[in-house]
């Protein structure tokens, strides 16, 4: 299986890389330029206004249709053999798993494309996204019981496995929620939504492997190819963005290898960059509505200089290329802990 996915990973990034050459112009040509937020830095609105978006849909393609023809390499060569129960529901969690990360993408495409046709940074509102996230949610995890996996436990990090009953779909459909739109937040500086998963992918590529998830396995190779593919055009200066269509889509991704290789409490330790972007935003909104009331003002206090905290260090005069760096540095840490429990609770 190793080589199968190698193999598709390799062909995920040269797709993604290719069509580079042909989708950026046609992007320009439609004038899908991004729309910068004026709350963000104000070079951001000076050097990025304009940058085609969308361009998340390139490696959204590469990756769908490398993990298909993978898994067709893999059978054909008798890699599997779908007579097994277990082995066909694995195949299932794993395309029910990238059905999440392309609907999640397809979202994030709607808002886009009324960005773009507005003019401005504001597409579908929030309810509107809450409402078809959740049921994007909802049938995620309806396939899986229709598939036979109706597992409700979780595996803590000391080896216990906690049995949640039906409290494991409301909870795990809010942490869902949670790390999809974290990993969106986390789409705010040229290639840090891209590297960052890049290195979350070979984490988990490790994790499927030690649990056996075949099909998993295959799935974070294939993201991973895309990923370094769009990372040829989109490293600062980037020369189109992911948008909320990549981004998304990357969410969904980051979720179905958690939740599919049954390690849920791996994928919060793998994911934690995505979360403290996002709680550094919650933070950031708690911290100064709390301080408002204190003092009686009309500005309260900001512990950060702006939020997700990319922007922070934006501020404190770190570069793009830097943020990366050190961010997907954070993530390797993470990663490699993930792996090494992995080792611990299901590699005996």
């Amino acid at each position: 299986m190793i080589w199968t996915s190698v193999f598709a990973a390799c062909a995920a990034f040269a797709l993604t890389w290719l069509a580079g050459k042909w989708f950026i112009p046609f992007l320009h040509k439609l004038k899908y330029g991004q729309t910068i937020l004026d709350i963000g830095p104000r070079w951001h609105k000076e050097k990025k206004q304009g940058t085609p978006t969308m361009g998340g849909i390139m490696f959204i393609i590469a990756a769908f249709v490398s993990f298909i023809c993978g898994m067709i390499l893999f059978h054909a060569l008798g890699g599997v053999d779908l007579s097994n129960p277990v082995n066909m529901q694995e195949l299932i969690r794993s395309s029910a798993g990238l059905m999440l990360a392309v609907m999640m993408g397809f979202m994030g495409f709607l808002d886009d494309f009324i960005k773009v046709k507005k003019k401005q940074n504001g597409g579908l509102t929030v309810m509107q996204k809450t409402v078809i996230q959740v049921l994007i949610i909802a049938a995620y995890f309806a396939t899986l019981y229709l598939s036979g996996d109706k597992g409700t436990s979780i595996m803590l990090p000391w080896g216990y496995n906690w049995d949640l009953g039906l409290l494991y779909y409301p909870i795990m459909g809010v942490a869902i929620y949670y790390i999809v739109n974290a990993v969106n937040l986390t789409d705010g500086i040229d290639g840090l939504c891209s590297s960052v998963t890049v290195v979350y992918m070979a984490a988990f590529a490790a994790i499927s492997g030690i649990v056996g998830a075949y099909g998993h396995t295959l799935l974070s190779m294939c993201v991973a190819g895309g990923c370094i593919g769009f990372l040829m055009w989109n490293f600062p200066p980037a020369k189109v963005f992911m948008g909320d269509t990549g981004s998304m889509f990357l969410g969904g991704a980051v979720c179905a290898m958690g939740i599919g290789c049954n390690a849920e409490v791996l994928m919060i330790i793998a994911a934690i960059v995505y979360i403290l972007e996002a709680l550094s935003v919650v933070i950031q909104v708690s911290v100064f509505k709390i301080t408002k009331k204190i003092y009686h003002t009309t500005e309260g206090k900001r512990l950060f200089k702006m939020t997700p905290i990319h922007h922070h260090f934006e501020l404190s005069n770190w570069s793009e290329v830097k943020i990366d760096l050190v961010f997907s540095l954070v993530a390797l840490v993470a990663g490699a802990v993930s792996v090494l429990l992995a080792f611990y609770l299901f590699g005996k």
